[in-house]
């Protein structure tokens, strides 16, 4: 099981967290901090996989963008390294080669699309198809919304 998703750029800045195990406040300030550093410290010719506490952290560097999973200690290393490719085609594949920029300034997105790949910890769907469909058929909601109204069937509602 995934306990936590972090996002993070090499100055250790988070751009998206997501936990899926209850964490105080005060925990997940400890555990991002000490997770970044762990990991930033890490020289690139070393595996992408660390034990942290009773966890394994599991992560990924895309140009100038850390992705990192914290899963159990039992978890299979390259699974995990294949949820995480798997979010960042979908990414891509969405924002157009994705940069940390999109994640700032679209987090909203960011965020929607990981809930698309996984749910309480678990990979959720495989498809990048059905998620980049999914995606855009939110997309055209939330514009349909700006527009105006929407019913419940999301057809647009007429001005009477």
């Amino acid at each position: 099981m995934i306990h936590f998703a972090l996002l993070f750029s090499r100055q250790g800045k988070v751009r998206l967290s997501k936990y899926y195990k209850p964490y105080s406040q005060k925990e997940r300030a400890k555990m991002v901090k000490e997770v970044t550093t762990q990991i930033l410290a890490r020289p690139s010719k070393l595996c992408n996989v660390v034990e942290h506490r009773n966890l394994k952290l599991v992560y990924r560097r895309y140009a100038s963008l850390y992705f990192c999973l914290a899963v159990d200690d039992t978890e299979n290393e390259l699974i995990v390294l294949e949820i995480i490719q798997h979010y960042v085609e979908i990414l891509d594949k969405y924002f157009g080669n994705v940069c940390e920029l999109d994640l700032i300034f679209n987090f909203h997105k960011a965020y929607y699309i990981l809930d698309e790949v996984l749910v309480a910890g678990e990979l959720q769907e495989t498809s990048k198809k059905l998620i980049a469909r999914l995606v855009a058929d939110q997309d055209q909601l939330v514009e349909a919304a700006k527009i105006g109204a929407v019913e419940a069937d999301g057809t647009p509602l007429q001005n009477p």
